[in-house]
């Protein structure tokens, strides 16, 4: 949702170190909100969320993993070290230069032992290089032999398409797994697991084995889905499930699934354990039989034990995924996208349950664009217990989405500083913030980039504390800049940075230009009416002024504006949403509203023809001109 468009002069002012008070739960008992007041949280918040956290042990800090930088100060913390290569060292006054970096043992003098991660402290973020891509909801995108959803053979389609036009990435919704349930998320924001992907997503005829089974009645079902107006997960699921188990039955045996199932280990086999429980439970596991709702429970070793193809098939499709996410991704840089959590009643949150507070949920606090608050419907972790277990659940979930591909945006990254709480049963009006071990957070994002090679953008849109955008740049992680959003030109914009006109979340160019969008507002009763008018009327003069644009063009001239004022930005990244190139009215995603269908609206031009779509053509030719092309990142190093 728009609504009224702050001023530059309504920022609100920085915010004292009086304003902002942490109590020993790591709570913030006041905070400052978005008109730069100081607010007080209420005692039975506090109260309750305390109870949530508890208290962390006594000897947490001798456990706790030592994250740290070549070059700092152990500060007494000495010790032999076994290094994740196999080989020992011994650590005395300070991190040697030269000390590898990665995930290490640390057994110190009075017999201790915990992890050491020695982190590079920045990003991968080669020197001198810029590109620009486009913005991608892979569902949308569908081809002539889609099966009713946009799949990883449409993301290569793509992918070749930018390649031939110039691009240098392309940024993707996520792609992570829900329920293998007949009831599909729509939601690519509140997935099972941020580990592992949606099935949704493969080409059923490209999956090895498929020559083996005869399609045709499947496909042709699938591509019938193309004519409904939305996209319709729950009929794409029972059609590629089906077809997916034909194939499961007849392939014959691959050692290379077999090794890769071996190499991905507990985490993999506890994944395609809970789908496989799913199918029988139900898709959230806090409602199944007790002796099933812990991973490490007998019932559930009896259960995989019982059901050995079942949880082979649920592997087996994420090792396809991976194939299939491969070839797509090719030698472009493809940016995956973070989300903020998981689904309480997913796989992760079965997998991790110790670490989560059950019940709360994360959000946002009430600001100007949302005066109720947010709520997003994913419990968070536990600051201390995260720690405590190493951080283990925060690398496997920061590998798991960088992997293969190239690139990471993380939503909402302010959430690595401090996350809004909002008790169980509560409003988000009744949250407070609980902080996190950002040091130690941003120093493991950062050595997981470097290992994939991989550029990382943080979506800092939002009410943004002081600090927190100094400390990401510092980091090396990407600012978001949105030209909705920011009242100075673009051309004063910081190199450090992803550009963009808008997001999945706010009105298109065309959307806009036409007033489509401020009426698809009102017919959903999202805001009050003289808000969202005067929403818009702020975004039209934010485009109007510098553009010379008037009533009598056409919104894909509209949108060609809006580009070639983009293209001024010096930032690393320029990005173009594909609604925006297409000229589409309607954004993926309308804030506030259960009664769209929200993430399940089609482009209204297919793959096929995107290349010659003339909107389209003009959108990447000028961005083309203004980023030439420079090879991919690392073909320099």
């Amino acid at each position: 949702m728009i609504g009224r468009v702050p001023a530059p002069e309504e920022s609100p002012p920085p915010a004292r170190s009086t304003d902002v008070r942490t109590d020993a739960w790591g709570i913030d008992t006041r905070w400052v909100d978005a008109q730069g007041e100081a607010q007080t949280v209420a005692p039975d918040t506090l109260e309750t969320l305390r109870q949530l956290i508890g208290r962390p042990p006594e000897d947490l800090e001798l456990r706790a993993p030592l994250v740290t930088r070549r070059g700092r100060p152990l500060e007494g913390r000495t010790g032999r070290v076994e290094c994740e290569d196999g080989t020992e060292r011994r650590l005395a006054e300070q991190v040697p230069d030269d000390f590898p970096l990665g995930y290490h043992l640390l057994h110190d003098e009075d017999g201790g032992t915990r992890r050491l991660i020695v982190s590079p402290g920045r990003c991968w973020l080669p020197d001198q290089w810029r590109a620009w891509g486009l913005a991608v909801q892979l569902y949308a995108a569908r081809s002539r032999s889609s099966w009713g959803i946009g799949d990883l053979a449409d993301l290569r389609a793509l992918r070749e398409w930018l390649q031939r036009a110039g691009a240098g990435f392309c940024m993707v919704n996520p792609l992570h797994a829900v329920a293998p349930t007949p009831e599909q998320e729509t939601s690519p924001y509140l997935p099972a697991t941020r580990r592992w992907r949606n099935p949704l997503y493969l080409r059923v005829e490209e999956v090895p084995g498929a020559d083996g089974v005869d399609l045709t009645g499947a496909a042709a079902a699938g591509r019938a889905l193309l004519d409904e107006p939305f996209v319709d997960r729950d009929a794409v699921w029972r059609l590629k499930r089906a077809a997916l188990e034909q194939v499961f039955a007849v392939r014959g045996r691959d050692d290379r699934f077999d090794e890769w199932r071996s190499r991905h280990g507990t985490s993999l086999e506890d994944f395609a354990r809970w789908c496989a429980l799913a199918e029988v439970h139900g898709p959230d596991w806090r409602s199944w039989p007790s002796e099933v709702r812990r991973p490490d429970g007998a019932a559930v070793d009896r259960f995989a034990a019982q059901n050995g193809d079942r949880v082979a098939f649920h592997a087996w499709v994420q090792w396809v995924l991976d194939l299939q996410l491969e070839r797509a991704s090719g030698d472009l840089t493809v940016v995956q996208d973070l989300p903020i959590g998981v689904a309480g009643g997913g796989a992760d949150a079965w997998a991790w349950q110790d670490q989560i507070a059950a019940g709360v949920e994360v959000g946002a606090p009430p600001d100007v664009f949302n005066p109720r608050g947010q709520k997003w419907g994913s419990p968070p972790f536990i600051p201390w217990r995260l720690r405590e277990e190493g951080y283990d659940a925060f690398i496997a979930t920061i590998r798991g989405t960088i992997a293969g591909a190239g690139g990471l945006r993380i939503d909402h990254v302010m959430g690595l500083f401090r996350l809004w709480w909002v008790p169980p049963g509560g409003s988000p009006v009744d949250g407070a913030y609980v902080r996190y071990p950002s040091a130690d957070m941003l120093d493991i994002v950062a050595l997981e980039s470097q290992r994939a090679a991989a550029i990382v953008v943080g979506e800092d849109l939002g009410t943004v504390e002081p600090g927190v955008r100094e400390t990401l740049a510092a980091t090396g992680l990407l600012a978001y800049k949105l030209l909705w959003f920011e009242h100075d030109d673009p051309e004063d914009w910081p190199v450090s940075s992803m550009a963009a006109v808008t997001t999945h979340d706010l009105p298109t160019v065309a959307g806009l230009w036409t007033g489509a969008d401020l009426e698809e507002q009102r017919q959903l009763g999202v805001g009050e009416d003289d808000e969202l008018t005067q929403g818009r009327t702020q975004l039209m003069e934010r485009l109007m002024q510098p553009t010379g644009l008037d009533d009598t063009d056409s919104p894909g001239e509209a949108v060609v504006a809006a580009h070639r004022l983009l293209a001024r930005a010096p930032s690393t990244l320029l990005v173009a949403t594909l609604e925006d190139a297409v000229a589409d009215e309607r954004r993926p995603n309308m804030p506030g509203t259960t009664e769209r269908p929200n993430w399940s609206v089609p482009l209204p031009v297919l793959v096929d023809d995107l290349e010659s779509h003339p909107t389209a053509r003009a959108v990447t030719d000028l961005l083309a001109a203004a980023v030439p092309t420079q090879g991919q990142p690392g073909d320099e190093s």
